[in-house]
């Protein structure tokens, strides 16, 4: 027969962590149609020359809920090797969309919505203009609890919680794949614990997850990862924690004993795991860590100087300067400092060096963790270059200069670890019936180029990426094509 393309003379990994092969691949349509030694001809033949085939890889942490719709040809992702999109996380989702669309100001200021009703809109909308990469979508919590209770600090009543549950109710028939919750940011700090059992225990049953932004990521980390478990047990689903980390230097290798909590937890039979981006710096908004005239809370004690503008919508000059930059710029103190940033850009988003290199291999060995690059996508500033470099930096600094993770098991943490866990189905795998999302890239050259000073870099070694069976990257290039899909959970 003849296929639509076949892939040859590849060492093909097929994303369970088994060792690469050399082989052959054909596609037909969307999906995989052999692997290994496949004869018979093709429409379109490619040469991969010994490179390495993968599965595409899975961003299992981002924010790319408006980026989808105002940026399709996700060319931040893609050029990558991203292939499919979580958005959603933090607490931050994309419906309803009154709340929605004011979250989405502080990553797009300019940016367009057409608008949409709930999570089943959000997704047909994708379905009518498909981006170049799949999305899956979580359910936000702090965009609920905002559409509901504004921003009330006290519990919900109970017709409050009743709203609440309707909305995450249409998410789940909608088909998202979970529940995420932001409890350092604006509403979400305020809820209980008990809340957010009440909600996520909505999704029992359904394979859907629960994916958390911990209260605190500081000093109080093993409180929060605690509350984490706790949470997954009571409800009775499974917990995904986010950009797993030790942040601000007081906190510093407590990440041996949070993977500890996450082992103990495995052996009650719990599934729990978590996420991490291969990076000594985060990345938020800066009204989640300027409380008070200080700088901290949930992400730990930061110093002025640790803390850098990424974006802002009108005073482009305020980017890539530090807080303490500003303030001897302004000759004002760090409060005063800091009140003046936020009133004149409220959405301000900010990098935050504040996490140990050793603290970051130590997550990455650890068995539970699989990448996600929690990368904002603010592109008129200077985002984190984690929004495009994070997969090549695990392969090519992590994996082979530094050797922490083998290639084989960095390929698995991307691709067939985060579709087993997030419920993608027939994706993050190379085998006969997948769906056709993979990357050929060049194990000894692939790298993220990224700098602070110059973060809008494509990461190097990357030759194909292909969606669904298309072909959507080449070469450091985008193409045209925009084969994506709205995923829905089942």
């Amino acid at each position: 027969m003849a296929f639509d393309c076949i892939i040859r003379n590849a060492v093909i990994y097929d994303g369970t962590g088994a060792q690469g092969v050399a082989g052959d691949l054909a596609i037909e349509g969307d999906r995989i149609a052999a692997v290994g030694s496949v004869s018979g001809a093709a429409r379109q033949e490619i040469d991969a020359g010994g490179l390495a085939l993968s599965p595409g890889f899975i961003d299992v942490h981002t924010h790319d809920d408006f980026a989808a719709v105002l940026h399709p040809d996700m060319a931040f992702k893609t050029l990558g090797g991203v292939t499919t999109s979580v958005v959603g996380n933090c607490g931050m989702g994309a419906a309803p969309f009154p709340a929605a669309a004011i979250l989405a100001r502080s990553f797009h200021p300019k940016g367009q919505l057409p608008g949409w009703d709930g999570y089943g809109g959000y997704l047909d909308v994708l379905d009518k203009a498909p981006p170049a990469l799949n999305i899956a979508a979580l359910i936000g919590h702090g965009t609920v609890r905002m559409s509901v209770m504004g921003r009330k600090t006290e519990a919900p009543s109970d017709a409050e919680m009743a709203q609440m549950k309707a909305i995450v109710s249409e998410g789940l028939e909608a088909g998202a794949f979970g529940l995420s919750t932001g409890l350092i940011y604006e509403p979400g700090r305020h809820a209980r614990t008990e809340e957010i059992i009440e909600l996520t225990a909505l999704l029992r049953g359904t394979g859907a997850l629960y994916t958390t932004h911990m209260r605190d990521e500081g000093v109080g980390l093993l409180d929060s990862v605690d509350e984490a478990i706790r949470i997954g047990e009571a409800a009775g689903v499974g917990v995904q924690i986010s950009h797993h980390k030790a942040s601000g230097r007081a906190a510093w290798g407590l990440v041996t004993k949070s993977l500890a909590l996450i082992d103990a937890a495995q052996r009650k039979g719990l599934d729990v795991h978590a996420d991490q981006y291969p990076y000594t710096a985060g990345s938020t908004v800066l009204s989640a860590v300027a409380e008070g005239g200080r700088l901290g809370g949930g992400v730990g004690a930061l110093q002025p100087a640790d803390v850098v503008i990424a974006s802002t919508a009108r005073t482009p000059d305020w980017e890539g300067k530090s807080i303490e930059t500003l303030t001897a710029q302004f000759g004002l103190s760090v409060a005063d400092t800091l009140a003046r940033i936020l009133e004149a850009e409220p959405g301000a988003t900010v990098i935050l060096h504040s996490i140990s290199e050793d603290d970051v291999q130590t997550v990455m060995r650890h068995p539970s963790t699989m990448i996600g690059s929690d990368g904002l996508p603010t592109l008129e500033g200077k985002p984190h270059p984690r929004l495009y470099g994070t997969f090549a930096r695990v392969l090519g600094h992590y994996s082979r200069d530094l050797s922490v993770l083998s290639l084989p098991d960095a390929i698995y943490r991307m691709t067939g670890f985060s579709a087993a866990k997030f419920g993608l189905k027939e994706r993050g795998v190379l085998k006969a019936g997948a769906f056709a999302d993979m990357v050929l890239f060049d194990p000894a050259t692939i790298i993220d180029r990224g700098t602070w000073e110059d973060p809008k870099q494509t990461p190097g070694g990357i030759r194909l990426v292909m969606v669904n069976g298309q072909v959507v990257a080449r070469d450091g290039q985008v193409t045209d094509a925009r084969p994506g899909k709205a995923l829905r959970r089942g």
